[in-house]
């Protein structure tokens, strides 16, 4: 999320994350993993960052900010876009998924989904929905989306209606501020947001079943301010790519998850 009407949510949760980490008896049940960087693209550093995909060779980016707002489409070796529709002034752009011939965008606060022809980025319908608008992925059959708490909502991509929801925990501790999602291989990956985590979460049940901890893979003096934060995760399903990026990020980084060691723990 974006201004200073957030600073608290922002200061709460930098927190939360704080305490746990410094507490051993709330460290995470599920193992941690670390990265390796395969490969970085170009990024624009006027790209904020809400929801990012990979399909059929572009990477697809919903960008936020009020004013600012649009859904590209971009050619992920000169970073640049091909295709660039803009949201009116007054919406806040959050998370992207397709489905179809379709990209869905939806909005933070306005309670407006709106659906787009891929290839043309023409409305051709919208949904309405209550709660706040976050990050949004998909399985084969049912959309996945999330509010900024711990809980993830799928609906029926017809309708946009609630089927079910899931309560993310990692082992007694629930995980909120999700944020950026992305379905990789059955499992739900999700940005934990202003942290350098991101969840593998079970859709089943929402237990989370790894973490992945990329810290250090931006350098902070290449982030615009504190606000430039991890958020963007897309997949390669055809060549088994995993992308990465952030808000305002200079680079989106093609990474491998690889076994923890000591210097990348999140418990140190």
């Amino acid at each position: 999320m974006f201004g200073s009407i957030l600073l608290s949510r922002r200061l709460a949760a930098i927190l939360a994350l704080a305490v746990c980490l410094l507490n051993i008896d709330c460290a995470a049940a599920a193992p941690i993993m670390s990265y390796q960087v395969v490969a970085k693209y170009p990024h624009s550093t006027d790209s904020y960052t809400e929801g990012f995909l990979f399909l059929d060779g572009l990477f697809y980016e919903g960008i936020g900010i009020a004013g600012r707002s649009a859904l590209l489409a971009i050619q992920p070796e000169t970073g640049q876009p091909v295709q660039k529709r803009e949201m009116a002034p007054e919406y806040f752009g959050e998370g992207i998924v397709d489905w179809g011939p379709n990209i869905y965008q939806w909005t933070w606060k306005s309670h407006i989904c709106f659906v787009y022809d891929r290839f043309s980025m023409r409305t051709v319908k919208q949904f309405s929905y209550t709660g706040e608008g976050w990050g949004m992925t998909r399985t084969a059959k049912e959309l996945i989306t999330s509010d900024g708490s711990a809980t993830l909502r799928f609906r029926d991509p017809d309708t946009f209606k609630e089927t079910r929801s899931i309560l993310v925990k990692d082992g007694k501790r629930t995980i909120d501020e999700l944020n950026e999602l992305e379905f990789i291989k059955g499992e739900i990956y999700a940005n934990v947001w202003h942290s350098d985590l991101i969840a593998r979460i079970a859709p089943q049940d929402g237990h989370v079943i790894a973490w992945i901890d990329l810290t250090g893979l931006l350098p902070a003096d290449q982030k615009i301010n504190e606000e430039s934060v991890l958020n963007g995760i897309a997949y390669d399903a055809q060549h088994d790519r995993l992308f990465v990026t952030g808000k305002q990020w200079p680079t989106v980084f093609e990474i491998k998850v690889v076994a923890h060691t000591p210097a990348k723990s999140r418990l140190r």
